[in-house]
């Protein structure tokens, strides 16, 4: 472990992750008192506001000298997750940690964390092509050009000294930095968006660590308490169903009701997957069943009309109603995010062709499950409303 960073990192590895319902972002390090709180992390070097040239080296199998083998620390890292050492775990939290201080979706610590597993294994390289590096705290060497760090960023392209580079804190800073000028990343595959910021002559490289990366953030975040509820897993990148504005609220003074939104998309607009998941639920749902869901509905049918649910990593649901269609898919399939699912229709309890969209936390599909759609799809970066 890197002398200079076991006070910040020893505190990094017991941070706890909790984002909340109301919206904030509470990390609990040691004995915090108070949980809605971000406490400042140790100072990084300044990090250049100039943009690096980003590097072009070959990054499908770097050439490594491994680490010693490390002795977990269970006090500094909980149960180790599966292929990974403490080091690693360490690091990541250090990532997750840099990641919420920048405000960057979790999609991102995900992004992250795999991009380092890529590059460096998730552990802090020197490089003996850059002799200062190996007098300084690392973990293990890498070989490829002047590459150093937790993201093989490099010193003569521009991503910071040495020194700097050395810094898990200021390496993970740099990597958000870089990633929040990409337009749309939280919409982006995991490889797309870590090839904007890296560059590599392998750009597909990065997806074979999403499941793992995911995994391994999760470890991190389920060091908050547990009996809280987690409002925003740590799941693959999320769109909005459609690009629509939103006509009508959450359980409004009006319609307390009302368990979600309603976008104001045209009949037969494409209705698409929010994320990755397996369709849960598929049915017509009108009253009279005799009125069916192949016909416009309107305020004297209740009921959602032709809808499905589809349930995301993490145990949450959406649910799609008023579709103008029997939905393209069926209970048991897998869907990716972005997939079309259906068209905006009437069917159902509705006046006019929309799409009524619900989010539902702990796999609970009933009405107890439902939480806010507008700030739950704002969290996981993909903000409701009309593209302008």
């Amino acid at each position: 472990m890197p002398a200079r960073n076991l006070p910040m990192l020893a505190g990094l590895a017991a941070a706890v992750v909790l984002l909340c319902c109301t919206g904030f972002v509470a990390v609990l390090i040691g004995g915090a008192s108070d949980p809605g709180c971000l406490p400042a992390p140790a100072a990084s070097p300044t990090t250049s506001s100039a943009s690096p040239t980003m590097s072009t080296s070959a990054k499908a199998v770097p050439a490594f000298s491994s680490p010693a083998a490390p002795t977990p620390s269970p006090s500094a890292t909980g149960a180790l997750p599966e292929g990974f050492d403490s080091r690693q775990v360490t690091n990541a939290t250090t990532i997750v940690a840099e990641g919420i201080r920048k405000d960057i979706p979790a999609r991102g610590w995900v992004i992250a964390v795999a991009t380092a597993m890529q590059e460096s294994s998730l552990y802090n390289r020197a490089n003996p092509t850059v002799p200062a590096s190996l007098h300084l705290p690392h973990e293990g060497t890498g070989s490829d050009h002047d590459s150093l760090g937790l993201f093989q960023q490099r010193p003569s392209q521009g991503w910071g000294t040495v020194e700097q580079l050395m810094l898990p804190t200021y390496a993970a800073s740099r990597f958000y930095d870089a990633l929040a000028r990409i337009d749309g990343w939280q919409v982006m595959s995991l490889s797309q968006a870590a090839q904007r910021v890296q560059r590599s002559a392998y750009p597909d490289a990065y997806a074979k660590h999403e499941a793992k990366a995911t995994a391994l953030v999760q470890h991190v975040a389920a060091r908050a308490d547990l009996s809280a509820r987690l409002c925003t897993p740590v799941t693959g990148a999320w769109v909005k169903p459609v690009d629509a504005d939103v006509v009508s609220d959450f359980r409004t003074a009006h319609r307390p009701r009302h368990n979600g939104v309603d976008l104001g998309a045209a009949r037969g607009d494409a209705v698409v997957a929010a994320s990755a998941g397996v369709v849960v639920q598929v049915r017509c749902d009108i009253q009279p069943r005799s009125w069916g869901c192949d016909q416009d509905g309107n305020l004297s049918t209740p009921g959602c009309g032709w809808y499905l649910d589809i349930k995301h990593a993490g145990d949450v649901i959406t649910r799609y109603c008023h579709l103008g269609k029997r939905p393209d898919v069926n209970i048991g399939d897998t869907v990716v995010v972005g997939q079309p699912i259906g068209v905006v229709g009437n069917s159902g309890h509705s006046s006019g062709p929309h799409l009524h969209f619900e989010v539902h936390l702990d796999g609970d599909r009933s009405s107890r499950g439902a939480v806010p759609p507008v700030p739950f799809m704002a969290r996981v970066g993909a903000p409701l409303g009309r593209t302008r």
